[in-house]
């Protein structure tokens, strides 16, 4: 699933590649993908395209006086084309959800792998428009968000610190795969109660958390859109490395199911080297 750096990344991409540049025809080619049908995509059509922006994980590119706003879920891409194939593809065909063509040749395809279909597009006047975009937390990587802030969304909460980080309501842009590396990062584990870290704690985490996405942010810069799924795979730790050894202390890398995925985590750095219950796999032994 994009996050946070590889939706930065897209962002300075699509701003290099579209800015300035008119949208000839916008084509629909999945019946799951877009969530809005008034302003319809047609009112794209024969506008130029202004700044893209960033939303948590949404993409907002500015079309006009609207703008197409997209949501990568958990299986969705973003492809580039420096030339549009000539015949249009056909409905339902494949993973390819939407493609955007521009004037002089180029545009961009939405695709989405799998069978669950989460893929996201809406039209809309105002990017606060869309739900996910209105109930977003913070942005992490935003200047007012300081250690105080980021100690005011913990205070209270008596959830594990894994689903507090991934939830988007409290902080914007963060999912599975980063939350386990700021978590290794910090030498936290993913089932602490968030409402019981200590200042000292609080601010190791922070500062796990800032370093943790700034590096992949800068990992990602100018990597092109193609190559940025491979690039955050090649700077991750601990997560998708279960079996593999710890780069930090080489203890073995272990997986627990969690919601509706999998966390990664070192006992050693993490859990004081005891193993976490696998609470799924536990339910269904019983």
């Amino acid at each position: 699933m994009p996050e946070l750096p590889e939706v930065e990344a897209l962002r300075e991409f699509l701003d290099e590649h579209l800015d300035g540049r008119v949208v000839e025809r916008v084509l629909p080619l999945a019946v799951s993908v877009l969530k809005t049908y008034d302003p319809p995509l047609t009112a794209l059509e024969g506008h130029s395209i202004g700044p893209t922006v960033r939303y948590g994980k949404f993409l907002a590119l500015s079309v006009g006086e609207l703008h197409l706003v997209t949501h990568l879920a958990r299986a969705g891409w973003l492809r580039w084309q420096d030339a549009m194939p000539e015949q249009p593809p056909r409905p339902g065909k494949g993973p390819l959800a939407l493609r955007l063509v521009l004037e002089g040749g180029g545009g961009f395809d939405l695709t989405e792998a799998g069978t669950q279909k989460r893929l996201a597009v809406y039209v809309v006047r105002d990017p606060q428009e869309v739900p996910g975009i209105a109930r977003l937390g913070p942005d992490p990587l935003a200047e007012d968000f300081d250690r105080d802030a980021f100690a005011a969304l913990l205070a209270g909460e008596r959830r594990q610190i894994k689903g507090v980080l991934r939830d988007q309501g409290v902080i914007a842009g963060i999912g599975n795969a980063y939350s386990d590396e700021i978590l290794h990062a910090a030498r936290v584990s993913p089932f602490k109660l968030a409402a019981s870290f200590d200042e000292p704690q609080v601010a190791s985490l922070y500062e796990a958390l800032q370093s943790t996405l700034r590096e992949a942010v800068a990992r990602a810069h100018g990597v092109a859109a193609g190559r940025l799924k491979a690039e955050k795979k090649s700077g991750l730790r601990v997560h998708g490395r279960t079996g593999e050894p710890c780069p930090v202390c080489g203890d073995t890398v272990r997986s627990v199911s969690f919601a509706d995925s999998s966390l990664e985590y070192c006992p050693t750095c993490q859990t004081g080297g005891k193993p976490l219950a696998d609470r799924r796999l536990s339910r269904l032994l019983k």
